[in-house]
């Protein structure tokens, strides 16, 4: 038997990294899916109310390992439902986590780093800096807290879906990210549809090519402009993986699903930028031959950004081009944007690594350091 020298968070971890860390414990595998199904399923915390181990397990379960949750460090509600949590990380930083409630689902926005490196302009978390990435657990905590506050306070039906759309790029955080998807649909974690999990890149081509065949969730992409002038203004990652290879990737990604899947392309309107109707037809163009259905967001605004909202009529009508061209095309509601947290506003509380002026160089050498272990 070979104990770890120091305890380790199982919260986030999957069946099979939880039947290895049983195995090396003397143990059966299967104790993996008995813990498992106290944590997810009956919400216990405590290794001594798991009566099914032995009294000895449990007490070599207290010496080796834990089960931290997260630590809230405010909560905010908005007055159209949406609740918005500051967590603390491992490493004293803060992330945020966002619940939308909207009908029959119960959408929980995750975040996958502590900050984000890759600085799209119209995106206040990436002007926060850069700490570095999530544990599986702490991507997994989050689900869990949200799940276990709104089954106490708000919704017996608890988290319903996930979407990586809070702080970071989750392609970014590759390993942490899957592993925690795989404990999202594990039916003995939190049992979740393929489908009610969605995956949103900037366009980290690398990281949707290693999804095909390793995961079968949902993939959005952070597309926001039709041509790559005008893209790699906004979304500085498209300098190295332009409009074209992301949308090879995405279309050979889609190819290992089923047939009646497809890609969602969110697209932000900012005014004046990209949301003219030539923009809108020139996007139908763009996407012709890909299965997708397409998000538009107006622009929620932040301090500083140098970006504002389309008016009404020009969301519309952009929304009404692509649907006369053939396209599902949904107007995103713009949710908690009263409270912050509306999609591009999350900011979280982030030690930037690097000083600001030395920020940018420091941000362009992990992101091609990153890519370049994922090429």
């Amino acid at each position: 038997m070979v104990e770890p020298s120091e305890p380790i968070n199982l919260i986030g971890l999957d069946r099979t990294s939880l039947e290895r860390f049983f195995m090396e414990l003397g143990e059966s595998t299967y104790r993996a899916t008995q813990l498992m199904k106290w944590i997810y399923h009956k919400g216990v915390g405590d290794f001594q109310a798991m009566t099914d181990f032995s009294r000895d397990l449990r007490t070599r379960l207290d010496t080796v390992a834990t089960l931290d949750m997260p630590v809230e460090l405010s909560r905010d509600r908005s007055s159209d439902g949406t609740v918005r949590w500051v967590i603390e990380t491992r490493n004293r930083n803060a992330i945020e986590t966002v619940w939308i409630p909207d009908g029959a689902r119960n959408t929980l926005c995750i975040s996958s780093q502590v900050g984000c490196v890759l600085d799209c302009s119209f995106c206040s978390t990436g002007k926060q800096g850069f700490n570095g990435n999530l544990s599986s657990s702490e991507i997994i905590g989050q689900v869990l807290y949200a799940d276990r506050m709104l089954k106490e306070f708000w919704d017996p039906r608890g988290v319903t879906n996930v979407v990586f759309m809070g702080m970071g790029e989750p392609l970014l955080n590759f390993d942490a990210v899957m592993g925690a998807v795989d404990v999202l649909k594990d039916d003995f974690g939190f049992g979740l549809s393929k489908r009610r999990i969605t995956i949103s890149t900037a366009g980290v081509v690398p990281g949707i090519k290693k999804m095909c065949g390793r995961t079968d969730v949902a993939l959005a992409i952070s597309l926001h402009a039709p041509t790559d002038s005008v893209r790699s203004d906004l979304v500085p990652i498209n300098r190295k993986y332009p409009i074209a290879d992301l949308i090879e990737a995405s279309s050979n990604y889609l190819s290992t699903l089923g047939e009646r899947r497809s890609v969602t392309v969110e697209y932000t309107l900012m005014e004046g930028v990209n949301d003219s109707l030539d923009d809108a037809r020139d996007l139908a163009q763009l996407l012709r031959g890909l299965k997708c259905k397409i998000n538009l967001i107006p622009f929620n605004p932040f301090p500083s950004s140098g970006y504002l909202r389309p008016s009404r009529g020009t969301t519309e009508a952009f929304q009404n081009t692509l649907i006369n061209l053939g396209y599902t095309t949904m107007l995103r509601k713009t949710r908690g944007d009263d409270i912050h947290a509306a999609c591009g506003q999350l900011v979280g509380q982030v030690q930037d690594r690097t000083r600001r002026v030395e920020r940018y160089a420091s941000r362009a050498k992990t992101i091609e350091a990153t890519l370049d272990q994922m090429s």
